[in-house]
Parts: structure tokens; C-alpha cells; sequence
């Protein structure tokens, strides 16, 4: 009985800390700038919980490929950025649509088992994904679960705590492992992302309650 009781708490602790919200850390790669024009390339996602010790945590990570929406741009810069090969065989990319809806599903799951009304994307310049998030959404006319502009950003985080606004600068600042030749893949960026949040929340926690 104990026990359950100290698992309801901690379920319960995210909504109350984030204000009823669902922190999802999300980073998204594309082919340009624009969300209604540029093409979605990988997304990856990770909610982020608290642990037994109230140690807030990255939960599932979620890693989608894509396939560009029909008409969307690509451009060969942010191509040479990514290193990604939109047309590559082994990519084993899907569709918006059914990344959405996994998506959705997933993170409505969570919002429900840690009783929270929607989530909040989590991430370096966090209007950036949001925007392309949005867009995809909007494109396949799919109601998205995450708030449609409220964001925790870690670019102002870092600003606050670190003095920094560059990610690998910030990861040294933090002491965290950051390998600059793995950075811009979503599943790499989302990881270190969701642990250098983390580290900063867990800090604020410790020192504030």
C-alpha cells in the first residue's frame, strides 16, 4: 500500500511541478526553415519524468524518419548539416501522418498516467520544432496534444544557468559528454537535450525547495 501511494505522489508530481503540463523534450531535423514549405525529415522525442528520488529524468525515447510531404522543399545545405539522405532505402522512413499518430498516442498516454491536461515541447530553440510540429499537424489534420505555443526552452535555461545559449558550449559548461560529430541527429540532439534540462530543473529543485 505504501508503496502505491509513493508511486501515485510521484505520478503526480510532474503535473504539479509543470504547471499541469507533460514536458516532452522534441527535436526535429528538416530540409530548410520554413515549416509549411520545408519538408520534416526525423523527429525525435522524450518525456521527461521524475524518478523514485523525485530526480526529474528522461523517460522513452520516441525516434521517427520521414518521408518529405508531397511538394516540400529540401535544400542541400541543411542536407549537408544533417547528413541525411531523404531517399535512402535503410531509412525506413514513414509518413507524417502515421508518426503523428503514434506520436500522439504515446504522449496522450503519458499526459493520462501522469495526470496532465496536454504536453509542453521541451527543447533548443524550442519555437523552431513547435513550428515544424505544428505545421506537420495542421498538414494531416490531426489535433496535437502538445500546447500550441507555450514552451520550456533550453536555450533561455542555459542563458540563466550557464551563461551560454550554444548547446556544446552549454554541455561544457554543465559537464556533460557532448560529441559535436554526432550533433543534428534528432535522436542525439533529443538525448542530450533532455539530460542537460535535466541536470538545470533537478538543480532548481534542490535549491529552491
Amino acid at each position: 500500500m505504501i508503496k502505491k501511494l509513493l508511486r501515485f505522489s510521484v505520478s503526480k508530481k510532474i503535473a504539479k511541478r509543470f504547471a499541469g503540463l507533460l514536458p516532452v523534450v522534441v527535436d526535429a531535423e528538416t530540409g530548410g526553415i520554413d515549416p509549411t514549405r520545408d519538408a520534416l525529415l526525423e523527429l525525435a522525442a522524450c518525456p521527461l519524468v521524475y524518478s523514485d528520488q523525485n530526480k526529474l529524468k528522461a523517460g522513452s525515447m520516441w525516434h521517427y524518419h520521414i518521408e518529405p510531404f508531397m511538394g516540400s522543399n529540401i535544400s542541400k545545405e541543411s542536407l549537408e548539416v544533417t547528413q541525411i539522405i531523404p531517399d535512402h532505402p535503410f531509412r525506413f522512413a514513414v509518413t507524417e501522418a502515421n508518426m503523428l499518430q503514434d506520436l500522439s498516442q504515446k504522449v496522450k498516454t503519458m499526459c493520462d498516467q501522469y495526470h496532465c491536461r496536454r504536453a509542453v515541447l521541451v527543447g533548443h530553440n524550442a519555437a523552431f520544432d513547435l513550428s515544424f510540429l505544428n505545421a506537420a499537424y495542421e498538414r494531416v489534420g490531426l489535433r496535437s496534444p502538445f500546447h500550441r505555443f507555450v514552451t520550456i526552452d533550453s536555450t533561455s535555461l542555459c542563458a540563466v544557468w550557464y551563461k551560454e545559449t550554444v548547446l556544446a558550449r552549454a554541455m561544457m559548461r554543465a559537464k556533460i559528454s557532448f560529441n559535436t560529430e554526432s550533433a543534428h541527429s534528432a535522436l542525439y540532439d533529443c538525448e542530450k537535450t533532455a539530460e542537460l534540462v535535466c541536470k538545470i530543473i533537478n538543480l532548481v529543485d534542490h535549491r529552491s525547495y
